[in-house]
């Protein structure tokens, strides 16, 4: 029997697979149809081929792009409060806010949040964020945007966000955010 290590290199080349429903996977650089033209016609109808304009891809866009959508009403010590409006530019497919969008405001929050107690002299390192998606904000709705310290330790700090609707109080978004407290090394 054969080593598999030894085989030639050209034996090694990607080759067709077959799945269970017949569909094929090619070659790179081939396309398999119908299945990738049909792909290919989804990534197009949501933007995908369209290139990244130049002012997209400045250093830290996305930081002034959310930053431009969240509104601060109050701050106190382990607790912040934000107000946000689902617009078209940070909506989904599907008509609602995307959860990528969700993630990052969740992540600046909690920041926040855990600054309000976290000393300047300590650096915060996010070890986790936990989402929990529980209903969908479509567009024009306004939210709400909570962040408190559940947690602060000597060296970790955990903060949880909620977003809720501004009219309803109906929560729609949660997440739970562990950040590692360390002091900021003198070199």
């Amino acid at each position: 029997m054969a080593n598999p290590s030894s085989a030639s290199p050209a034996s090694r080349e990607p080759q067709a697979l077959s799945s269970s429903d017949g569909a094929t996977t090619a070659k790179p650089g081939e396309r398999s149809t119908p299945y990738a033209s049909n792909f290919m016609r989804f990534l197009e109808s949501v933007g995908i081929s369209n290139p990244i304009p130049d002012n997209y891809s400045s250093e830290d866009f996305y930081s002034d792009f959310l930053c431009n959508h969240l509104k601060t009403d109050a701050i106190r010590r382990g607790h912040i409060t934000c107000f946000t409006t689902v617009k078209p530019t940070i909506l989904n497919s599907m008509g609602g806010l995307h959860g990528g969008v969700v993630a990052a405001i969740s992540e600046r929050v909690a920041i926040a949040t855990a600054r309000t107690v976290v000393g300047e002299d300590k650096e915060l390192f996010l070890g986790e964020l936990a989402m929990s998606y529980l209903s969908s904000a479509s567009i024009n709705a306004e939210l709400i945007v909570d962040g408190s310290v559940v947690r602060r330790g000597r060296n970790t700090t955990v903060v949880a966000v909620e977003f809720k609707m501004r009219k309803t109080g109906k929560l729609v978004y949660s997440s739970r955010a562990t950040f590692y407290n360390s002091p900021i090394a003198k070199l």
